[in-house]
């Protein structure tokens, strides 16, 4: 059955009076699973792939279009341009990206303390957005069959954008979730990659301690026109089955979890990664997970390789608030790669020794990294039982 794709994107902005906007609702972005591209998406052989380039799919036509308007209407903390990005010489491959702005005028990390802290609502959160923040709604089609539970997610622009198309995919707001990982939004999360025909678009988490500057269920979405290294690196099995795996050849270990695309392999990645990220917030370990498409697991691949989802989990040191006078601070973009600078000074200074230096500051010792490792196997042995 052919999919219905929208006449225009026009449901998806704001119309041209402000007094109009809150009456308008939220517009629901809603999907059928043959929406989810699995094949056909790679990287251009010549030049970065502008997120506006190359062939669209509905998605990437509805947030793009919508989001370029919250620009041009000055919903944004300010206006992002074209920002100068480099590769780091050396062989990690590190994107650096020069973003002034989001260094000076992010709003400041709230006061967190532990990795398992309670929802606020005297804290600023997600009930508080204004309205024209909010893009639309992301739902799968309730008609489909489907025994999955129906999940609202609301796609909202990050006002502090790291880069291009940069935002939130938030569960319903009214809920009062604290920043702890939950399998509807983490599926939201890699359906939403699934959704967009662009080989650069990402999804992330950031625990509380792993640089979450906010206590309320969210992740990270944005589109980046630069390969990164996480999505080609080779790995190594951590159990029989090759359910989870070890990044193997990069400066953070990081757990691989892999879907060749939509189905019961999905999910079970999606119950793997829960149960992990889980087993790490009661035990007071701060983490960081990165979706992007990649390679299967096992040898190194090239990144033009992208024949489904890569997961990646780290487990890290806790860091509460954001550390100034250092070039970047380390959470999920950066662990995989992509090291948003905050000034022009280091900028042109950083050199690869340096973003090592920065980024193994924040990993365990070796020790706990095995002890988290013996313990996430034994999560996933559990499904035999």
């Amino acid at each position: 059955m052919a999919v219905p794709h929208d006449s225009d994107e026009m449901s998806y902005l704001l119309p041209p009076n402000r007094e109009d906007w809150e009456e308008r609702g939220i517009p629901a972005f809603v999907y059928r699973q043959e929406e989810l591209v699995v094949e056909g998406v790679q990287w251009p052989r010549e030049a970065p792939s502008a997120p506006n380039a190359g062939p669209l799919s509905r998605f990437d036509s509805a947030l793009c279009s919508a989001w370029r308007q919250r620009m041009e209407l000055g919903l944004f903390r300010y206006q992002l341009g074209d920002l100068k990005t480099h590769t780091l010489p050396g062989t990690v491959g590190f994107v650096a990206q020069l973003n002034v702005e989001r260094g000076q005028q992010r709003r400041c990390p709230q006061h967190i303390m532990s990795v398992r802290q309670a929802f606020d609502p005297q804290q600023f959160n997600f009930t508080k957005i204004r309205p024209g923040e909010v893009l639309f709604r992301l739902h799968r089609d309730p008609l489909a069959p489907s025994a999955l539970p129906q999940e609202n997610i609301f796609v909202v622009i990050n006002v502090s954008p790291l880069e291009w198309g940069h935002v939130l995919l938030l569960p319903e707001p009214a809920y009062g979730l604290p920043q702890r990982l939950l399998p509807g939004v983490l599926r939201a999360g890699l359906e939403a990659v699934l959704l967009s025909a662009h080989p650069g678009f990402r999804v992330g988490f950031n625990s509380l301690g792993g640089l979450a500057s906010m206590n309320h269920l969210h992740l990270h979405g944005y589109y980046l026109a630069h390969q990164l290294p996480v999505e080609g690196a080779p790995s190594q099995p951590l159990d029989p089955q090759g359910r989870v795996h070890m990044l193997q050849g990069l400066p953070v270990p990081g757990f691989l979890f892999y879907s060749s695309g939509p189905g019961p392999g999905l999910e079970a990645v999606i119950s793997r990664v829960c149960r992990a990220t889980d087993y790490l917030a009661d035990h007071e370990i701060a983490h960081n997970v990165f979706v992007t498409r990649g390679a299967p697991p096992g040898k190194a691949s090239p990144s033009s390789a992208l024949a489904g989802l890569r997961v990646i989990l780290w487990a890290r040191k806790s860091s509460f608030g954001v550390k100034e006078g250092e070039a970047f601070n380390v959470a999920l973009c950066e662990l995989a790669g992509h090291l948003p600078v905050k000034t022009a000074k280091d900028f042109s200074s950083l050199t690869e020794a340096t973003a090592l230096s920065l980024i193994q500051d924040c990993l365990l010792p070796p020790a706990q990294v095995k002890e988290i490792q013996t313990a996430l196997v034994a999560l996933v042995a559990q499904e035999e039982l």
